[in-house]
């Protein structure tokens, strides 16, 4: 069983980054570091990063696999520069 998140301010996460990094890996703790009480950034043991990493590969292969089923199926891709333009690139 994992340990509960906590919060932890970001001058504190400096002086104890080591054992921030160890209950991440050992207890499963999530810590997230704030500044003013504001969430800036979360340490996570490796594995649920790595979920997360295979969790969104799965959604653009899904997302990829969908449009070329639609190419297939006859619908016209957007062109690259348009696609740009549309983003603001």
């Amino acid at each position: 069983m994992s340990e509960p998140a906590a919060e932890l301010p970001i001058s504190d996460a400096r002086d104890s980054l080591a054992d921030v990094v160890s209950r991440a890996h050992y207890a499963g703790r999530i810590t997230y570091v704030t500044r003013r009480g504001q969430r800036l950034a979360a340490i996570v043991p490796a594995e649920v990063a790595e979920a997360i990493e295979r969790a969104e590969d799965a959604g653009d292969v899904a997302a990829a696999r969908e449009a070329l089923t639609r190419i297939d199926a006859g619908d016209t891709p957007i062109p690259l520069a348009d696609l740009r333009d549309e983003l603001g690139l």
